[in-house]
């Protein structure tokens, strides 16, 4: 989430003149994509809320006198971190196919959106069952 608020105080405003339904000039795409980013991460954090509450409240009713591996919200954590990481890295590398051209940051931004949008579900499966 700080990295999210890092990236966004550095991502230029948006021309207004720029139309998100129809961008034509790359920055545009650029921008577009990376608003489009901001959406899904934004549903992301919503989501992590609803599945972090529901994961403390797991813990809270399981007795864990015959277990002693990490409860349900420790196990969550360390893997939304390690997911994290993963999708970074895994999005760097696909910016890296336009490395310091015009379409590394539209490549980027598209890949963190599909991967941040499919995290969700994810999420939102772990308490469905």
């Amino acid at each position: 989430m700080i990295l999210t608020l890092l990236l966004s105080a550095a991502a230029p405003a948006g021309d207004p003149q720029w139309n998100c339904d129809d961008p034509v000039a790359q920055q545009e795409m650029n921008w577009c994509a990376h608003q489009e980013y901001l959406k899904a991460d934004a549903g992301l954090n919503a989501q992590w809320k609803v599945t972090a509450a529901e994961m403390k409240r797991r813990d809270a009713a399981w007795d864990s006198s015959h277990d002693e591996r990490p409860g349900y919200f420790a196990t969550l954590l360390e893997a939304q971190r390690a997911w994290i990481k993963f999708r970074d890295s895994h999005c760097a590398s696909e910016g890296y196919l336009f490395r310091g051209g015009s379409m590394e940051p539209l490549m980027v931004s598209t890949c963190k959106t599909g991967l941040t949008e499919e995290r969700t579900k994810q999420l939102k499966f772990l308490i469905e069952r």
